[in-house]
């Protein structure tokens, strides 16, 4: 592939890469972001609170990215949550639906996976793939 046809995206609105990756690229009309943490963009912390919190942090930080794709949650065909413990799925899932499933939006579709550990010790990692026009 070439490189040209990648276009980073970035925003200081959701936390800066911590490594060698960028908050999103876009090929095309899509945009891939990379796993978002619940990292306070202002501060580079990780938010107080349990699930709920975190995942809300998450999906705000994506909802930024996309923006500054030029795009949005609806917009959203393809996700991947990343839980350190599967016993957070119900909490994460409610939060998860009011961003990506509210009445009236096709879900995407999602793959959720149980891991031995996250970024920051973070609780959830998402990652998402969103068309753009």
């Amino acid at each position: 592939m070439n490189d040209s046809l990648k276009t980073p995206v970035s925003t200081p609105h959701a936390p800066a890469a911590i490594g060698p990756y960028s908050q999103a690229v876009r090929l095309g009309n899509l945009i891939y972001t990379s796993g978002q943490i619940a990292l306070d963009p202002a501060s580079g912390q990780l938010v107080p609170g349990a699930i709920a919190e975190q995942t809300t942090r998450v999906l705000e930080n994506i909802k930024a990215i996309l923006t500054a794709a030029g795009t949005d949650l609806s917009r959203v065909f393809k996700t991947v949550v990343f839980l350190k413990d599967m016993n957070d799925f119900a909490a994460m899932n409610a939060v998860y639906a009011q961003y990506l499933a509210p009445g009236g939006v096709t879900p995407p579709a999602r793959s959720t996976v149980a891991v031995a550990g996250l970024p920051r010790n973070s609780l959830v990692e998402i990652e998402v793939i969103a068309t753009v026009e």
